[in-house]
């Protein structure tokens, strides 16, 4: 009886956990940026899903003149043809915010093209809807 009430215990919390995750967050370098991506549903889904791009330069202050772009992508399968897709991010409050509307459940290829000064930088990552 002991072990039950301790496996419920537990439980209750790992769905508690689940319930109130944070965003899905990728952080990682572009060029000279640090950049961290936070998708608003953890894990990502089949539908709208709203980025936020949080953009610093080296010396840590943010970058509030740059052009965002991403681009978002399911490679082809076998009676299916590959699925490619650009949003512009808009800046709001400091941060660059964009929508993915993912179409289908699978693996995706996230690309954040980040244009300053002339110069893009990118970066990319994965994600499971």
């Amino acid at each position: 009886m002991k072990k039950l009430i301790v496996t419920m215990v537990a439980l209750m919390f790992v769905i508690t956990g689940i319930a109130f995750a944070k965003d899905y967050e990728v952080k990682k370098k572009a060029g000279d940026f640090d950049v961290v991506v936070a998708i608003d549903k953890n894990p990502p889904a089949v539908g709208k899903n709203n980025l936020t791009i949080d953009i610093k330069d080296p010396s840590g202050k943010p970058v509030a003149d740059a052009k965002v772009k991403v681009e978002y992508s399911m490679p082809a399968m076998p009676g299916m043809p590959a699925m490619n897709y650009k949003t512009d991010a808009e800046l709001k409050d400091g941060k660059y915010t964009a929508t993915m509307d993912l179409s289908m459940a699978g693996s995706w290829n996230i690309t954040v093209k980040i244009t300053r000064d002339g110069k893009t930088s990118k970066l990319k990552f994965s994600i499971d809807a």
